[in-house]
């Protein structure tokens, strides 16, 4: 699904253990003042349970929890089911009808060709093509749209959708944009190759017709919700949209299976690199295209035909005439993690040749994986390279990704 916003991660004394890095290139500090930072409906649940409770986009959200160390957290998601507290991020409907014209006209995704109950991972773009924000729009039906954007960038969405909706608007389009506040509306992520099994048991969903990327209104725990199969990890899983109210009963109700734990930030960033999906603010950012950052299927065929959307002339030109630098995986056998502005050099020539935008051991494989850029010529997987970590040129390999290969659920 969408990525973690990058941000500075403050950590707080009362809650947190001794300090510790997490995975990924996000930088931190002591964080003492918890008013300055927003509270998820499942905060009193963080606590009781052990969790290391950290700022993090202006929310506060558990690293980990006392009972698993990260690696220990993201091997159970791989093998089990996890729950991920993901209200932070920003939930947005959106209605009338002309609200899918107004979206297609932010955004590369074919709404009018997906089916009513479908998702699609896609882009917000500004003029030059650059991305905005990445995000999930679920075409509820013909009027009617649920989105889900990264928290990071929640004044910058609001922001855009509030601007080129009034514009649409005063055209004579009916569309209409309401945002929930976490105040309202809680987010769940159910993660891990349990997690449909799990959730069966409490929901009158039928979770073997809820394939990837669809969604459904039902009953999870006696509470009505919107489920939706997607995550941000690479395995098979939801993420539930939840009354703020009833989002400790549902979470609680989750828990009561033995295999079934919570998880926080820490694993969520390995789990997402390791599936060799962006994070924003590292990998993706406005200076970005989607054809730069590997996500060129993005651009739905119908809109490459139409051309009408942000930016279009030049993403439409990279496609075909190709881009100078592009975004790869990386995979090092030897040595230290590469973090964030690492330096990629030829291997041959010890020229630079691009840099690291996110980075972390691998607990599922052992060995260190990293993404970034590098030049159109040096793409290929299996080209060799050097990364450059505390002054020491340490080898390493462009690598095909995931990273660990993704198990969405397709019915067959």
């Amino acid at each position: 699904m969408c990525s973690i916003a990058r941000t500075r991660i403050l950590f707080t004394p009362k809650v947190i253990a001794p300090k510790q890095i997490i995975p990924g290139a996000v930088s931190f500090r002591w964080f003492s003042d918890e008013h300055k930072a927003t509270k998820t409906p499942l905060f009193n649940l963080h606590t009781k349970y052990g969790g290391r409770v950290v700022d993090f986009a202006g929310f506060l959200l558990p690293v980990q929890y006392s009972d698993l160390s990260l690696s220990e957290s993201h091997l159970f998601t791989r093998k089990s089911a996890t729950i991920f507290d993901v209200s932070h991020m920003l939930q947005t409907n959106v209605r009338g009808k002309d609200c899918i014209s107004w979206f297609e006209s932010i955004c590369p995704v074919d709404l009018k060709g997906m089916k009513d109950g479908s998702s699609s991972l896609t882009v917000f773009l500004n003029d030059k093509g650059g991305i905005i924000d990445d995000l999930i729009v679920t075409k509820v039906n013909a009027e009617t749209l649920y989105v889900v954007s990264n928290a990071g960038r929640m004044k910058e969405d609001k922001k855009h959708m509030r601007e080129t909706s009034e514009l649409f608007r005063k055209k004579g389009n009916d569309v209409n944009v309401e945002f929930w506040e976490t105040s309202q509306r809680a987010l769940i992520a159910l993660q891990g190759p349990k997690a449909a099994a799990v959730l069966q048991n409490l929901t009158d969903i039928k979770l073997e017709d809820l394939t990837f990327m669809t969604s459904r209104m039902g009953k999870v725990a006696g509470v009505e919700c919107r489920v939706t199969r997607c995550g941000y990890t690479g395995e098979d899983g939801v993420e539930i949209s939840i009354p703020a109210a009833d989002a400790e009963h549902v979470t609680e109700a989750l828990l009561q299976n033995s295999d079934v734990k919570l998880a926080g930030l820490g694993a969520r960033d390995s789990l997402r690199l390791e599936a060799g999906l962006c994070l924003y603010g590292n990998d993706i950012d406005e200076s970005v295209t989607p054809v730069e950052a590997n996500l060129t299927w993005l651009i739905a065929k119908r809109r490459r035909t139409d051309d009408n959307f942000p930016g279009s002339s030049i993403i439409l030109r990279q496609i075909k005439e190709g881009v100078a630098r592009r975004r790869v995986g990386i995979r090092m056998e030897t040595g230290p993690p590469a973090r964030k502005s690492a330096v990629l050099k030829d291997a041959k020539t010890s020229e630079t040749v691009g840099t690291v935008t996110s980075g972390c051991p691998a607990p599922s494989l052992g060995v260190n994986v990293a993404m970034g850029y590098v030049s159109e010529s040096l793409k290929k997987a299996g080209t060799e390279l050097l990364v450059n970590i505390r002054g020491k040129d340490i080898p390493c390999v462009v690598a095909k990704m995931p990273f660990v290969p993704s198990k969405y659920y397709i019915k067959k």
